[in-house]
This record gives C-alpha cells, structure tokens and sequence, in this order.
C-alpha cells in the first residue's frame, strides 16, 4: 500500500478515537491549593527598620524621606555624601564600607565641596556555585525563589560577602545593579577597579567625558582590542577622568561585552552641573530614590529617582552555577554560548523584579510635585516604558538636553540598549500631566518584560503611588479592593505551582484540577492514550492492505480444505 494512504488511514483513526475519548472523558475535581500550605514571605523585609523611612540627619548630612517598604540605609547615604574618610568611626561600622571605599578632597574651585573624588569598586558573584556544599552563594533574590547568577561591581567592603557566618545571603551592598555613581562637572574623578573576580573586566565610561589614555594611568578607556590589555584576576587599575558636560551616562565592562555587560556588569553614572557646595552622593546603591539630591536637581525639582532597567537570560546566569573551575566556565561563555540565540527570561527594576520591586523601587509622590527621573536600558533588547495615569516630558536623551522648544510628552518611552533618558514628571492634576492620585503602574508594554522566567506577573513592573494610597508598612493600598498581593510573594507561585485565578470566585472555577497539579494532565493522558489506539489499529489495517494477497491467498485455500472432504463423500 502506498505510504500516503496508510497515513491518511491512520491520521483519521486517530482524529476519531480521539473524538470518542473527548467526549466520554470525565472531568476531575476542582482542588484548591491551600494558602497556608505556601512558604509565604513578608512583604516588607523585617531586617530592615522602618526608622530608616524618616527623614533625617547623620554626619550633617539632611537625608529626604523615603516612605517606601525598604529604603536604603541612612548610613550609606551619609558616607556617600560626606566620604569615608569624613565621617565617624561609629557611622561607617554601620555601612559595611571599606574606610577608603569613597575619598573626597581637595576643593579645587573654592565653591565649598570636594573636588578630588576617588571611588574603589570590587567585582563580585551573586548565586554562584558553592565550592563548599551543594548550593549557591552568596544568594541575592530577584524575587521568590528565582537566584540568577550575576555578576557586579560593588563598592569595597570590609568583612565577608555573606550578612554574617551563619548565612548564606549576600552582604546588603553586594547586588543588582551595580550602584549608580554621582560626581560634578569639573571633579577630578578616579574610579579604582580591584579585580576580586576570576575572570579579566575592565570599566568603559559610556558616554562619559574621558581621555582615551592617562599619562600616569596608561589605557583609560576600558576596550582590550583598542586601549588596554585586560585587567587580571587581582590586578588594579585608575579610570580617571574629569568631566566637561553634565548628564546621565553609563558604566559598564567592555571585556567579552556581550556575557559581562548581560550578567550584570554596568551601572548608571550621572554628571551633575557644577554648584557650589554641591555635596552630592557619591554612590547610590541599588539605584531608586535619591535621598539627597545635587543643588542643581533640588532648584527645579522635588524628587528624584534613578530607574535602572536590565535583563538577563537563564542559560548565560546558569553557567557560573554549574562550576568552580573558571577554565569550564570561560568554555561555556566564550565559546559555546551564541548570544544570537539568547533569549531574555529575568526583567529587573533596580535589580529586582515584581513584586520585591514594590519594596524599594516605587515612585511615591504627591499632588503638584515636579520629578526628576532618571532611566537606564542595560539589557540587550528595546524596551518601551509606559506609565498609568500620567504623561511625562523627555528633557535629555543619553546625557544631552533636548532642545525645549521640541521637548515632547509621552507615556511610552522606548529606549533602545544602552541608552539613557531624564524624564520630568509632573503630578499636577490636568488630565495631562496627572489623571489624579493612585496607584498608577510603570511597567515595560513589551509583553514579556512583566513576566519572571515566562511567568507573570513579574519583570520589572512597579507604580507610581500617591502618599494617599500607600498603607503604613510603605507599600501600595489594595486590600479594600480585595486584592492580596501575598501570593505574589510565594516561591510556588513563581514555580507555577500555585493556580492565579483560583480565588476569584467562591467554587474556584479556575482552579487545579484533582491531580493535576503538576505533572501529566489528564486531557493530555486520554489525548496520548487515543493515538496509541489510532496507531494501533491503523498499523492493522496497513497489515490486512499490505498482505492483502497472501491474506486472500490463505482464505481460498481454508475454504478449499473445508470443501474438499464435502466433495469427495458425495462423488462417493
């Protein structure tokens, strides 16, 4: 029998029996997963106190209010502003910082800050194998349970990379993203990159005003193929530069660009207009609220934030969870991962994706406020920002002003890798620039960015909040619309483990089924189980066709032999 009609037999055989199995199939009971059951997390991280909220004092440095979930720690932002080596003994213990992490001196200008900055950057794992026990470390959570490997420059430390020795969790100042660097128009800047990683890095200022070669310091513009070999595990080198023009710019490894810059080596670097006593901070770790904002930004605006947007693709963050020897893991980067089949799974905000971004990286504003916002595209494809509820104004792209007669209002800003935009956002209620209070989300529309490993919600989606719709723990009111955010923060949410809809009505109509949680459902055991019998029976029907012959050959002869001894007795 000719092929083609064998599989046409056998293609209907299947459609059918599969048909029949559809329609006697008895569906499953409902099971709703119980809440209790989840390894549910607190909202806000109780590790971090809600003194850190209120606007204050330390090393007489006037630090803003940030009502937010998990603000960034005072002293921090202290040490930032004043340096390292400008503050109290009793301060600095409380930030982890090396005493000569950020050194500022000399003022140059005569204006009343320092001039002379120098600013020590380390290179560190996040989520990578353990040499010691079957497990990664230090551990630093994008959201529940998902532990990507990363790599980032970090601020130089004193003590160890873990909280303390009993944990595994990385040292607060070691994360995504690499911390946002500040300076002035005119500072003389020297960024010490201290190579504490395994692999060569260099650090390329994207954007920044820099020679391409310092007299002392040799290659300045962190390219191997064009300016400087690469800096070698535990090596040193000074970037040094001194800016001529202000804006938003870029930091980032120029060393195997397209693994470094995807792991998470880059940060924002913001050049501010030269005022006097401009004591600006240095290092804004983790990116977000600005506590204590330059003169210039505090004359036209109320707030400002840095929103640092960067993702990452599983397979590349997996490598350094694999191994310990650098040699497989230079392998498998270098040689065998295509970045051209790569594909983006984790979409961070600030490092983190929903909903611990509703910890740290919510805008939270006022009535007529004016907002200076500050964006970064690390990742490696556009990304197209929206935000609910209001329309904002693009003042700069990459550093330069727009013009302002041709500035323009959006609420979607595509920004392409690598680049940067200053937005100002007014929250004046219009219907233009504001549509009023709320809890109005900013989120990327590409799909895809709101989701963490393919499961939404997730990605780097946060909100603008109004004061008036933050409850006291600082994170967004929406218990009075029935909402409950808690299953976001759940592990087995994010393992696709916990049904999204199940309670959105009394007799979970959209709940699991029995059974089925995980694993085979039964659709798809009944649906395998109807082909079998269609390739079953079509196999047999290809039979009888195909030894039709030798089938009617054998009949004729059974019915002879059945006739023959009829025959002879009769002719007997």
């Amino acid at each position: 029998m000719p092929i083609h009609i064998f599989i046409a037999i056998l293609t209907f055989y299947m459609m059918s029996s599969a048909t029949i199995g559809q329609a006697s199939l008895k569906l499953p009971e409902t099971v709703k997963v119980d809440p209790a059951a989840l390894t549910t997390e607190p909202m806000c991280d109780p590790k971090i106190s809600p003194a850190w909220r209120e606007a204050q004092e330390i090393e007489g440095v006037k630090i803003q209010a940030s009502p937010g979930c998990s603000p960034d720690n005072p002293a921090w932002i202290a040490a930032a502003v004043k340096g390292t080596n400008h503050i109290s003994m009793e301060t600095l213990m409380k930030t982890g910082l090396s005493p000569d992490a950020i050194i500022k001196t000399d003022d140059l200008d005569g204006d009343g800050d320092p001039d002379r900055i120098i600013i020590k950057l380390e290179i560190m794992e996040l989520n990578g194998k353990s040499p010691d026990f079957p497990g990664l470390l230090p551990t630093f959570d994008i959201a529940p349970g998902i532990q990507p490997g990363a790599w980032v420059f970090a601020p130089k430390t004193s003590g160890m990379s873990t909280e303390n020795f009993e944990s595994v969790r990385a040292n607060p100042l070691l994360r995504l993203p690499s911390p946002v660097i500040r300076v002035e128009v005119g500072d003389i800047v020297q960024i010490v990159l201290e190579n504490t990683h395994y692999f060569p890095h260099s650090i390329h200022l994207h954007g920044v005003d820099h020679p391409f070669s310092h007299k002392d310091h040799g290659g300045n513009d962190g390219v191997p193929q064009t300016s400087e070999r690469e800096l070698m595990p535990g090596e040193r080198r000074i970037y040094e530069f001194q800016a001529r023009q202000p804006g938003t710019m870029f930091y980032h490894c120029h060393v195997q660009t397209h693994t470094h810059l995807a792991m998470g080596l880059g940060g924002m670097i913001v050049v501010e207009e030269n005022k006097p006593n401009n004591w600006l901070q240095t290092l804004n770790i983790g990116a977000g609220h600005v506590r204590h904002p330059s003169v210039a930004v505090k004359e036209q605006f109320d707030q400002e934030y840095d929103l640092h947007y960067h993702a990452m693709d599983k397979e590349l963050t997996e490598i350094v969870q694999k191994y310990n020897d650098p040699r497989l893991i230079a392998r498998d980067m270098n040689q065998r991962y295509d970045a051209t089949d790569s594909t983006e799974d984790y979409y961070t905000l600030n490092g983190l994706s929903f909903p611990y971004t509703l910890r740290e990286s919510l805008i939270i504003v006022e009535p007529d406020q004016k907002i200076k916002l500050r964006l970064l595209n690390s990742g490696g494809e556009l990304i197209a920002i929206h935000t609910h509820g209001h329309h904002a104004t693009i003042t700069h792209y990459d550093g330069v002003e727009h013009n302002p007669i041709a500035q323009i209002m959006r609420d979607v800003f595509d920004m392409a890798p690598a680049q940067r935009l200053d937005l100002k956002l007014e929250t004046v209620n219009d219907g233009k620039h504001s549509y009023g209070e709320g809890d109005w989300l900013i989120h990327d529309h590409r799909e895809k960015g709101i989701t963490t490993n393919g499961m939404a919600e997730g990605g780097s989606m946060s909100s603008i909040v109004y004061t008036s719709y933050l409850n006291g723990s600082g994170l967004p009111k929406v218990s009075h619309f029935g909402i409950d955010l808690s299953e976001f923060f759940t592990k087995e949410y994010y393992e696709r483990r916990y049904p999204i809809w199940q309670d959105l009505d009394e007799w979970s109509s959209l709940g699991s089924p029995a059974g089925q949680t995980m694993g085979i459902s039964a659709t798809t055991q009944t649906s395998l189980l109807n082909a079998l019998y269609g390739l079953l029976i079509g196999l047999f029907i290809y039979l009888i066709f195909a030894k039709r012959e030798q089938i009617k050959q054998s009949a004729v002869a059974a019915v002879s032999r059945l006739r023959s001894p009829k025959g002879g007795a009769n002719n007997g």
